[in-house]
């Protein structure tokens, strides 16, 4: 018989890591991925899980995980769509270089990884993906980061409809400002860190959000108690866009 899993893409920090810890302790096998195998191999470890190295940007990766998979015999009741990247840029300063990365890794990555993985996916299965509230609410130098999203978004409302015949559904997770290390990775120095964590203490929740706060609600989507739901979008913003 086959191992059934959840397979979480961009699992070794944030709000995937995070998703990952809730699921093991919940007793779901799961295995994470990730591009860069150092990190992949010690999440892993501390996780006590399943890691694949898979570069979401790309395609040859990701035929390398199905690869992967096939050879272990492994079949996916879950499926997290959490890597992605986000690089400030504004408009009047866009680039095609930082247009292209958006779009590779955080549209085309993510739409080809599910496609790509449709044979490993049991019926009933269910996809999670992580997109973030720039699809609802307009923030400065994130037009391109926001376009990305807010793509996928559309493809899935698509996907939904063609794939029903085969009992997979699929939601969105849409995080408010999360305290993760994307703002480091997209150039924030610790005062401008600092400076927006203390911004965050005006929200109704009066604090930052953290990525377990978003852990709880993949896992619900990701559970039977989600099966009637379909294109649903859970915004978890510790009430930002009130």
């Amino acid at each position: 018989m086959k191992d059934v899993f959840t397979l979480i893409t961009g699992g070794t920090t944030g709000i995937g890591y995070e998703t990952a810890s809730l699921l093991i302790r919940e007793g779901k096998q799961v295995i994470i991925t990730g591009q860069n195998s150092e990190r992949v191999n010690s999440a892993a470890r501390e996780l006590g899980c399943k890691g694949i190295v898979a570069d979401s940007a790309n395609l040859s990766s990701i035929d390398q995980l199905v690869s992967a998979l096939q050879a272990d015999k492994i079949t996916l009741n879950g499926l997290v769509l959490n890597a992605g990247v986000f690089l400030p840029e504004k408009v009047e300063e866009m680039t095609d270089s930082v247009f292209d990365k958006h779009m590779n890794i955080n549209t085309k990555g993510v739409c080809f990884t599910l496609t790509k993985l449709l044979p490993a996916m049991k019926n009933p299965s269910s996809v999670v993906f992580i997109s973030s509230i720039v699809v609802d609410r307009g923030f400065e130098a994130c037009a391109t980061y926001a376009a990305s999203k807010a793509a996928v978004e559309a493809f899935i409302r698509v996907a939904n409809k063609e794939l029903a015949e085969k009992g997979i559904r699929l939601n969105t997770v849409r995080p408010g400002v999360t305290a993760t290390p994307i703002q480091s990775k997209a150039g924030m120095d610790d005062k401008g860190y600092a400076a927006l964590m203390e911004s965050l203490t005006h929200l109704p929740i009066k604090r930052a959000l953290l990525p377990s706060d978003h852990a709880t609600a993949i896992s619900f989507l990701l559970s039977d108690a989600s099966l009637t739901m379909r294109n649903a979008v859970l915004q978890i913003d510790g009430g930002y866009c009130l």
